[in-house]
This record gives structure tokens, C-alpha cells and sequence, in this order.
């Protein structure tokens, strides 16, 4: 009797400790049909002209269509020009993330192992590296984009060419992160081999007609409407389970596929981006960058993201779904671009109901940049006890463009005699210690 008061009390105790967090349950729209139960922003004290705001900034960046879910419930579903809710788009890289998923799923079934080498389903001399060199290369790299590759192969090959005579060998797989989409199509090769089914049946048998998503894989792109991209991050949300349905039900390959997957690159889980990490590395450069991929969005934030900022957000602590399909709208490098701070910045300022401010000045260590984009004087504020340091301009393949001292709390760099594009603006302290790293749009 004692013994049974202790131990109720005991879990009296524990169970008064715990946090109380309030969660809705997840809607998920029905698999055929138009209906999808939306909620009003005012509902949820989101602040509307911040997001009027907000939608007339995505109008002047070409894009055609944007969805923002909370909690599976349609909160915005704004379409631009002649665009329309069944318009089709590419999904570009933003398919990569699509990929991982049914890789898990084929895992799962017992069709494949991550570890499996990747000459096992294409053969011998699907690259041109040496024959054991090509051995050590698993499906597990291919989804890492650690292959080892050579991610800028001479002409007439790029990196997006499948050809054996253009994926060259340039390190051992696993030494090295590179993104490489040469690589990453033949896993939809990979898939269909292994299952005996075309990369479309495979996609529409076991996820997208499982969750009322419909679309078309065309030369390794994916096409859909852009509520089709909203119902698999929706599915990527509730962790690969769609209502009661388990999709991707190996867990383990799902937190494997949403955590860093090397520690090249912290930023890269199994083909989808990871924000709040310590550090990021870009498409087409070796440079690794201090900080979050995209400071002004959510730590926890995980998003497929391809060419002309095509758009999929996930963020679990938020319980939101973000969805953008378009043209270009910032300084893009193939998957992530100027465009993600911008448009998140402006998102935040609309969940939070604070003012947006009046500039773009994203601190990293107390180190600033500003305007964004700059197009001929670049303002950086440094912190007041810094003391002397070196300000370091370079390209995205690391050259050295511009450099010069200050031992103020602010510096203007002048990038009138610089051509448009991407920079890397590099802070160094006297002793040579890179301290912090911005991507600059000019």
C-alpha cells in the first residue's frame, strides 16, 4: 500500500513536470476531389498586411503559385498571372527530396540497401571512374552527394549529365560533398531496376496515388500542380504517415534522410536541405559557410529546393507547410538561393505580427550586410571590440576578387568594377581566423 502511494506520487511528480505543448491534430484533405479545409490567417493572430505584404513581394518575383499550410489546413493559396490551381510546374531539384523518399520506401520493402554498391543495379562502367573506384560507390552516397564524382566535368558534359563518360572520378566516394546531379538522376534508375517497374509506376503505386498526389516524371523532373507538392510535404510532416496510412514506416531511415548525412556538408540530409546547422556548404563551390543555410527561417526547417526557386518548406515546430513555384526570383545556385532569407524574413515578420523593418541586415556573430542585394556599395557592420580585420570578396568558385583591412565598426566595400552575380563575403580576424561568411548578391 505504501509502496503503491510512492510510486503515484512518484508519477504525479513526473507527469506535472512535463511541458504542456499545445498541438492540433493534422488535417489531411481527401485523396480525390477539390476539398481541402482551410483556416483564416486572422484565426491563427497572423498579422495581414505583412502578409499582403508578402504576396505583393512574391508577384514582383515571377512566381506563379504559393500554398502555406498549418497544420495540413489551407491558410494561403495565392496563384499569379495565368497560372491556376491545376497548372502543371517542374519541381527541378526540389524532386531530389521526392527521390530520398521513395528510395526509404524501396529500402523498406526490401528491394534495396543504402549500402548496397550502385554497380549492383547499373552494372559495371556506369561512370568512367576506374572499376575500384566505381565499386565503392553505394546508393547511400548517391543520396548524400558524396560520390566523389566530378561535379564540373569538361564540355561537353555538366553536372547534370548521366553519360558513363561524364562522371568522372575525382576522389574516393565519401570524401567529399559535391552537388552533383548526374549522380542523383540514376537513382531513379536504381529504383525502377531494383523494383521491375518504371520510375513513374513506382512513384504512383507506392506514394502518390496513396496520397491524392498526381504527377509525371519527364527526363528525371518531376511535374505536378502545386497542391501536389503541398501533399507530400504535408507527408513529410507527419513523418511519411498520411492520416493513419504509414508511407515511408522506417523511422530510422526518416531521421537518417532529415539529419545531416556527412559531416562534409551539415546541411545536407538524403537529398533534402536542413536549416539550423552550424555550418553550410552551396551548390558549385567547396567553401564551407558559417552558420544556418537560411538565418531567417525556423532552426528546424527542412525543405526540398530546386532551380528558379521552385519551393518546398517544412517546418515541424510550426506545424506549416510552404510551397512556391515559379521563375527565378533571387540570386539562385541551383537549389538555394538569396531568394529563402528574403522570403522568410517577410513570412516571420506576418506569423509574428512584428514590423518588417526597413532593411535586409542579417547578422551572423554580430557581423552584418547591407543592402541585399547590393548593386554598388556594400555596407558591412562589425562588432566594436573586433579590432583589425581582413574583408575578403570571392567568387563561388573561391577566387579572390577583392580584399581590404578595417578596424571600425563599419566598412563599405565598392562593387561597381565587380560583374553581377554571387559573392562570398569572407571576415577575418588579425590572426587570420575566418570568422564569419555571407553570401552577397550584387
Amino acid at each position: 500500500m505504501f509502496v503503491h502511494l510512492r510510486l503515484s506520487l512518484l508519477f504525479l511528480l513526473l507527469t506535472a513536470a512535463l511541458p504542456l505543448v499545445a498541438q492540433s491534430p493534422l488535417y489531411f484533405p481527401p485523396n480525390s476531389g477539390t476539398t481541402w479545409a482551410a483556416t483564416t490567417p486572422q484565426s491563427l493572430g497572423w498579422c495581414q498586411p505583412q502578409l499582403d505584404t508578402l504576396l505583393n513581394y512574391l508577384a514582383s518575383k515571377r512566381t506563379k503559385s504559393f500554398i502555406v499550410l498549418k497544420d495540413g489546413r489551407m491558410v494561403v493559396e495565392q496563384y499569379y498571372g495565368t497560372y491556376t490551381r491545376d497548372s502543371l510546374w517542374y519541381w527541378a531539384s526540389a524532386g531530389k527530396s521526392l527521390t530520398a523518399t521513395l528510395v526509404g520506401i524501396a529500402q523498406q520493402e526490401g528491394l534495396l540497401s543504402l549500402s548496397d554498391s550502385t554497380s549492383k543495379y547499373l552494372g559495371r562502367g556506369w561512370s568512367a571512374a576506374p572499376a575500384s573506384k566505381e565499386r565503392l560507390i553505394t546508393v547511400r552516397h548517391q543520396l548524400s552527394m558524396t560520390t566523389g564524382l566530378d561535379d564540373t566535368p569538361p564540355l561537353p558534359c555538366d553536372n547534370e549529365t548521366t553519360s558513363a563518360g561524364c562522371l568522372r572520378y575525382l576522389a574516393d566516394a565519401g570524401t567529399r560533398w559535391a552537388y552533383h546531379t548526374g549522380p542523383y538522376r540514376l537513382l531513379q534508375d536504381v529504383i525502377a531496376r531494383a523494383s521491375g517497374l518504371t520510375i513513374n509506376q513506382y512513384t504512383n503505386q507506392r506514394l502518390a496515388s496513396r496520397i491524392g498526389m498526381s504527377g509525371l516524371w519527364y527526363n528525371d523532373v518531376y511535374y505536378s500542380r502545386a497542391r501536389d507538392m503541398a501533399r507530400f510535404g504535408l507527408l513529410i510532416l507527419n513523418r511519411g504517415t498520411w492520416e493513419q496510412t504509414a508511407i515511408l514506416s522506417d523511422a530510422a531511415y526518416f531521421q537518417a534522410m532529415t539529419t545531416p548525412s556527412q559531416t562534409h556538408n551539415r546541411s545536407y540530409g538524403y537529398l533534402w536541405w536542413l536549416n539550423g546547422q552550424p555550418s553550410h556548404m552551396l551548390p558549385t563551390t567547396q567553401l564551407v559557410f558559417n552558420g544556418p543555410m537560411v538565418p531567417t527561417a525556423p532552426t528546424d526547417m527542412i525543405a526540398a529546393l530546386g532551380k528558379n526557386d521552385q519551393k518546398i518548406y517544412v517546418v515541424p515546430s510550426l506545424g506549416l507547410v510552404v510551397v512556391r513555384q515559379g521563375q527565378s526570383a533571387g540570386a539562385s545556385k541551383l537549389a538555394v538561393s538569396s531568394f529563402d532569407a528574403e522570403l522568410w524574413r517577410r513570412l516571420m515578420a506576418a506569423i509574428q505580427c512584428r514590423p518588417l523593418g526597413s532593411r535586409n541586415n542579417t547578422a551572423i556573430g554580430g557581423i552584418g550586410v547591407f543592402p541585399q542585394p547590393a548593386a554598388e556599395q556594400l555596407r558591412v557592420t562589425l562588432p566594436a571590440n573586433l579590432g583589425s580585420c581582413t574583408l575578403s570578396l570571392v567568387t563561388a568558385l573561391g577566387q579572390l576578387v577583392h580584399s581590404q583591412r578595417s578596424s571600425n565598426s563599419e566598412a563599405e566595400l565598392d562593387l561597381k568594377p565587380l560583374p553581377s552575380g554571387v559573392y562570398f563575403l569572407q571576415v577575418t580576424d588579425s590572426q587570420g581566423q575566418l570568422l564569419a561568411t555571407r553570401r552577397i548578391v550584387h
